[in-house]
């Protein structure tokens, strides 16, 4: 079980974990030990409610494939145990992420005084570009 929030509970058989072998260099224990954890997570199939499934289908992460399944792989640890808490940390991360609405920006304008700057400022290079000309008698 995954506890996303104090209401929003994740069932333990809609995650599917598989150890799989980890990659890159190691040692004798690489080739035989299965450490690595691949995650998979149906966001369609899930009993998550129906703002957070929204809200997780429109965000363009890399890990979420185009069918709704989000697809994490840890393999950081030597151990399967600590990769697995690793990829539910990351799941449980993801999902509280998604859920967060972005503030809404305030259209401003630019002060008074802003303007007024930038106008003096133009008028200046102007003149200072007008007197690099040549001098005519």
């Amino acid at each position: 079980m995954l506890h996303i929030s104090r209401t929003v509970i994740i069932p333990a058989h809609e995650i599917e974990l598989s150890a799989i072998r980890s990659q890159g260099a190691g040692g004798q224990n690489v080739n035989k030990v299965a450490t690595a954890i691949h995650l998979r997570f149906d966001i369609g199939a899930s009993s998550l409610p129906d703002r957070y499934k929204q809200r997780l289908l429109q965000l363009s992460d890399q890990r979420i494939t185009k069918d709704g399944v989000v697809v994490i792989k840890a393999q950081e640890h030597r151990s399967q145990e600590q990769n697995r808490s690793e990829a539910l940390d990351r799941l449980k991360d993801l999902i509280q992420r998604a859920v967060i609405l972005p503030k809404p920006r305030k259209p401003s304008k630019p002060s008074r005084s802003s303007q007024r700057k930038r106008l003096d400022q133009k008028t200046k290079r102007g003149q200072i570009k007008s007197l690099r000309g040549k001098i005519t008698d």
